[in-house]
């Protein structure tokens, strides 16, 4: 049994496009996932990291574009648009959202993916009370105690601590999967997880 921290943001792609192969590797397994969404754009500034505005038009082009493309057919995972409308609003209620869901003792995958689904196909906007409502009724879960809780603050100090802990860690993007301590960034690297849950690489933790 392993145990994986699973640091993502709710409004990434490339979360989004990892999601159900995630789903799949970890499914009939005792695997324990810890999810912790963060605050994506603070950590990228936070590990010294390049800010998506700052970056280059051929560097934009190729990473959210051509990259998001082939990942989509790939994957099989269909994608509407390469910038939703909504894409740079607060992620701070859908991540808190997620988090009261820990909280409640809920099965959260569903949740977190349905997100991330509803932001990259019907363009939703996470930082909506009534979206985030519609996205948990479309998956039977019941709204209202998640976004009760969502507001209190225990719960925005785990988002906090979530972000903090993600820059302390130098965690370079969403989503990270970090396997017994051994860090796989990017969903690229899901078959490699899935080696390491049979398999565990070499792995020198002195280092």
């Amino acid at each position: 049994m392993a145990v994986i921290e699973y640091f993502y943001a709710t409004h990434s792609v490339y979360a989004y496009l990892g999601s159900s192969t995630f789903s799949k590797i970890i499914s009939g397994t005792d695997h324990i996932i810890i999810h912790k969404p963060y605050n994506l754009p603070e950590a990228i500034t936070g590990i010294g990291s390049t800010k998506i505005g700052d970056r280059t038009e051929a560097h934009l082009d190729y990473f959210f574009r051509r990259e998001i493309e082939r990942w989509s057919e790939y994957r099989e995972v269909p994608i509407k648009t390469f910038l939703p409308t909504h894409h740079f609003n607060s992620l701070v209620p859908s991540s808190a959202m997620i988090i009261a869901g820990i909280k409640l003792g809920l099965e959260i995958d569903a949740l977190a993916h349905a997100m991330m689904k509803f932001h990259w196909l019907y363009d939703a906007d996470l930082a909506d009370k009534k979206t985030l409502t519609t996205i948990a009724n479309s998956i039977d879960i019941d709204p209202m105690p998640l976004l009760a809780l969502s507001e209190t603050e225990d719960i925005l100090q785990t988002f906090k601590a979530n972000t903090v802990e993600a820059i302390e860690r130098s965690i370079f993007g969403s989503p990270t999967y970090i396997v017994d301590g051994d860090m796989f960034y990017g969903q690229d690297r899901l078959e490699l997880i899935e080696r390491a849950l049979n398999k565990p690489f070499q792995y020198d933790t002195k280092k």
